[in-house]
């Protein structure tokens, strides 16, 4: 096993139509807005962004999203990610009763030297902080969703 690969899995039910969930999930300049561990976004260009965030654990991340898949039909929104840490994440979204539900795939491996070294004995703590940063950002996208696109 490398301790420095992983693999999360988010299930979120979201109060609004999937094209309104899709749309805002296309718009990574937006995180900011309804995410708090998103802390900075910097488009650089129509298919790409740079991102810093950071959750419970004090650390930041920065990683660079480079568009992948934008599939409006099939509801995906995939990015190739780059930086801290390698991988991709995926964006599912498809109608759930009245509302939305958007499924949230990533692997990565983990590239920031800290991280790396304390890849054994912090696994648990990084799984947690991952699933905390998870918990707000739905959180966060509900009530944004809610308000009618507006500033949380």
């Amino acid at each position: 096993m490398d301790w420095n690969q992983y693999r999360f899995r988010s299930l979120w039910a979201l109060p609004a139509p999937a094209s309104e969930v899709y749309r805002v999930l296309g718009r990574i300049e937006d995180y900011p807005l309804w995410w708090p561990q998103v802390r900075e976004v910097t488009r650089l260009d129509d298919t790409s962004g740079r991102l810093r965030f950071r959750s419970f654990l004090p650390y930041d991340l920065t990683a660079t999203l480079y568009e992948g898949r934008r599939d409006p039909a099939a509801g995906v929104l995939e990015v190739a990610i780059r930086g801290d840490m390698e991988g991709w994440a995926r964006w599912t979204v498809a109608p759930r009763g009245a509302g939305t539900l958007a499924r949230y795939d990533q692997e990565v491996e983990v590239r920031k030297p800290l991280l790396r070294r304390l890849a054994v004995p912090g696994r648990p703590l990084f799984r947690a902080n991952h699933r905390l940063m998870m918990r707000a950002g739905r959180r966060g996208l509900a009530a944004y969703l809610e308000g009618g696109g507006q500033a949380v």
